[in-house]
């Protein structure tokens, strides 16, 4: 199972759980909000088999960024994944419209040169954030819990950037007509857990088989066919980090 997007470091118990994705063998991609909460996390995923912490710093957390920024910087070379990291200009974000655009637009020049794969949040902000990462020719990147408009789809796409996919939006109406239109060489999948629950329960890392399910029908292909397009896809933007 592959999750491109999710959050060890905000479970109730995050070594246990990071624990648990190791020994399944899972392939996850563990996002945080600041550089601060990924040096705090940093020594947990040494030695770990297929789970990756990825260096963060969450649009909706940008009025840290005088004293976080120092720590990004201190840490980029630790890690090839960037992550969570974007704009957010709805009604909780919009007050820090400014501030966010100044720390994506400073994460995006220090990267643009380097091999890293951004895992990007750009609720009410998909074009802006999309004319950033042309602006800075930025090579790997994944929309995270897409939710903006269908056409601007057909504007991401050309640029090589991908899709991760989560339970929640296949749930949704509007979730379930932006997979559709996503050609499938370009979705990954991801939980956003602990925030997606099933059950009543928070999503652990890895639990995407709702996403397989749907694909499958939506594809018209057998479970087992997802799953390899899936690895593919990522097989395929990791690559890019070599």
């Amino acid at each position: 199972m592959l999750d491109t997007h999710c959050h060890i470091d905000l479970y109730p118990k995050p070594e246990l759980i990071l624990n648990e994705c190791d020994k399944n063998g899972f392939a996850i991609l563990s996002m945080t909000n600041l550089p601060s909460h990924f040096e705090r996390g940093f020594p947990f995923f040494q030695n770990k088999n297929k789970v990756r912490q990825a260096l963060g710093m969450h649009p909706l957390y940008a009025q840290h960024y005088k004293k976080e920024f120092p720590k990004f910087l201190q840490n980029l070379s630790k890690t090839s994944y960037i992550g969570e990291v974007g704009l957010d200009f709805s009604k909780e974000g919009i007050d820090t419209k400014e501030i966010q655009i100044r720390t994506f637009e400073s994460i995006l020049s220090i990267i643009a040169d380097k091999k890293k794969l951004l895992s990007i949040h750009s609720r009410k902000a998909e074009k802006e954030v999309l004319n950033l990462l042309k602006k800075y020719k930025i090579r790997n990147a994944i929309f995270h819990w897409y939710s903006g408009g269908l056409n601007l789809i057909d504007e991401i796409v050309p640029e090589g950037y991908y899709f991760s996919i989560n339970p929640a939006m296949v749930k949704s109406m509007s979730g379930r007509k932006i997979i559709s239109k996503i050609p499938k060489e370009f979705i990954l999948t991801e939980t956003d857990g602990p925030f997606i629950e099933e059950n009543n329960s928070p999503l652990k890392p890895g639990q995407v088989q709702t996403v397989i399910s749907f694909l499958a029908k939506e594809w018209k292909i057998n479970e087992e066919d997802v799953k390899k397009i899936i690895w593919s896809n990522f097989q395929n933007i990791v690559n890019r980090l070599k």
